[in-house]
C-alpha cells in the first residue's frame, strides 16, 4: 500500500473543494467509496412480519444463497414505518442460530432421553391425544341441565411469536373443540 499524500488529506481535501463543511466527498475515502451494503449483495428480498408479538412489524429479509443473511425493518410497513424492536432488529439469530432445534423431538413418559420423531408421528400423536381428551372431559350440560358444550381437559397458552395469522386459527380451533382456558402470552 503506497503512503498517502498530503494533499489527499482529508482537511486539505475539504478546504480545496467544494465540501467546505466536510459532509460529503472531502471527508470520504477511495475505500468507503467502494463499500456497498451487504443487502445489495441479496439473491432476494422477501417482504415478512416480525413474529415475536401482536403488532406486525414489517420485515425486510434479505436471502442469499438461500440462506437469510439480514432482517430489517420495512419502511413501507404502514404499521413500523421501517422501524423494529431490538427484539426485531435481532430476529435473523432466531433463524441462524447454531442451537436452533430443527428436528421433532419427544422424550416418553417416565424417560430421562429426548429422541427424534418424525412430524407426521408427533402430529398423530398430538391429534389423536387431543380427541381422547376431548372425548373423556367434555360435559355437554350443567346438573341443572342447562347446555354447556365444553371440556375442561384442554387449554390453549399461545406465544409471542406466533403472528396474528397463527393466534386467530389457534383460538377458532380450541373454541370449536369446545375448549374454554385460552390465553395467549402476549396478554399475561
Amino acid at each position: 500500500m503506497s503512503p498517502i499524500s498530503p494533499l489527499e488529506w482529508p482537511v486539505l481535501r475539504q478546504l480545496r473543494g467544494r465540501d467546505a463543511l466536510g459532509r460529503g466527498p472531502a471527508v470520504t475515502s477511495a475505500t468507503t467509496r467502494e463499500l456497498t451494503s451487504r443487502n445489495a449483495r441479496a439473491d432476494r428480498v422477501v417482504q415478512s412480519v416480525c413474529p415475536y408479538c401482536a403488532v406486525g412489524c414489517g420485515q425486510r429479509v434479505y436471502v442469499t444463497d438461500e440462506r437469510v443473511t439480514q432482517i430489517e425493518g420495512d419502511p413501507d410497513s404502514p404499521i413500523s414505518r421501517g422501524r423494529l424492536c431490538p427484539k426485531g432488529s435481532a430476529s435473523e439469530q432466531l433463524v441462524n442460530a447454531p442451537g436452533r432445534q430443527t428436528q421433532v423431538l419427544y422424550r416418553a413418559p417416565r424417560s430421562t432421553r429426548w429422541q427424534p420423531l418424525e412430524r407426521d408421528t408427533a402430529i398423530d400423536m398430538i391429534a389423536r391425544r387431543f380427541v381422547q381428551s376431548r372425548r373423556r372431559t367434555w360435559q355437554d350440560t350443567d346438573e341443572q341441565g342447562r347446555p354447556l358444550r365444553r371440556t375442561m381437559g384442554i387449554a390453549s397458552l399461545g406465544g409471542a411469536t406466533l403472528d396474528n395469522e397463527e393466534n386467530y386459527l389457534i383460538k377458532k380451533l380450541f373454541t370449536a373443540a369446545g375448549a374454554i382456558q385460552i390465553e395467549n402470552q402476549a396478554r399475561i
